[in-house]
């Protein structure tokens, strides 16, 4: 099968070639991808990865061979995974507690992007507790994640702060104060930080006691320095948070509020996986607002 590979001395660490076919688990099925997305994380990690391997974490196809131990889709279906690795590719192989099958009325490149970014705004926010009646700040919120979770928390009877350089479309999405920076934010309840280095300091100064603050990415690539004492006078909280694994319910929540017209899908690039280093440019370049999702073809 053909594969982005890990490749020393190329641009992003990835070069499109032959690879193995995967051999799957008894509770794995074997999928043919059609589309796949990109995160900041997995482009990341891809060009430090030792030589000869699949990345990608997201990928939505169909089935083309069923689980051994009887579980799971059958031969056919449409189906959205997660994984960590093997999405770039044209088969992957993936456990059947990682996918959901996808509904008829929902192309499979919008259903590409769902599980990294879909499924952390959906646990970021879920785990924060009670959202009704709270003001939760969202930065980097044009990407995927934040445009999930405005969404998400808004539904949700949040009062959404959404931080972003570009910030057309969010208050369509639901956010009620769109803004570019955060000096004349008042204090939230929740946040979801996903710039990192000064923007988290400033995040953490806005939150109240008893507030929490998941910490989910670092575009930003920035140092966070904070003052002396200031993460330990205040009874608020900072996670560090990762999403964890067992996708499936997750992806189905999501799915049916996709089908429902209830969840906005924004795909701000689209294009053959030939031209991935001119996504991965675009997502570094902060030049996609919503997600980049490649056609495996």
């Amino acid at each position: 099968m053909r594969a982005l590979v890990t490749t020393p001395d190329t641009k992003f660490g990835l070069l499109l070639k032959e690879a193995p076919d995967p051999v799957p688990s008894a509770n794995q099925v074997i999928i043919e991808v059609k589309n796949a997305s990109l995160n900041h994380g997995d482009v990341a990690m891809a060009a430090g990865a030792a030589p000869g391997r699949v990345q990608g974490w997201d990928a939505a196809g169909v089935v083309v061979q069923a689980a051994a131990d009887g579980t799971g889709p059958e031969v056919g279906a449409r189906v959205v995974s997660f994984g960590p690795n093997g999405a770039w590719a044209e088969k992957r192989a993936v456990s059947v507690k990682e996918l959901a099958v996808v509904p008829d009325s929902v192309d499979l490149a919008v259903a590409s992007t769902l599980p990294v970014a879909g499924v952390t705004a959906a646990r970021a926010l879920h785990r924060s507790g009670d959202l009704a009646g709270k003001r939760v700040l969202i930065t980097g919120a044009s990407g995927g994640v934040g445009r999930y979770a405005i969404q998400i928390a808004t539904q949700e009877g949040a009062h959404v702060v959404a931080l972003a350089r570009r910030g057309d479309g969010l208050a369509e999405l639901g956010a009620k104060e769109v803004v570019a920076d955060l000096d004349n934010v008042e204090p939230v309840d929740i946040v979801l930080e996903n710039v990192g280095g000064p923007t988290l300091v400033r995040s953490w100064e806005l939150l109240k006691t008893g507030g929490v603050l998941q910490s989910i990415g670092w575009t930003s690539m920035e140092p966070a320095v904070f003052q002396p004492y200031a993460t330990v006078t205040d009874p608020k909280s900072l996670v560090a948070f990762q999403s964890g694994n067992h996708y499936a319910a997750d992806l189905e929540y999501l799915l049916k509020l996709v089908a429902d017209g209830k969840l906005k899908v924004d795909i701000g690039w689209r294009g053959s996986w030939t031209e991935f280093d001119e996504a991965a440019a675009a997502l570094f370049g902060r030049q996609v607002s919503g997600k980049a999702v490649l056609d495996v073809d």
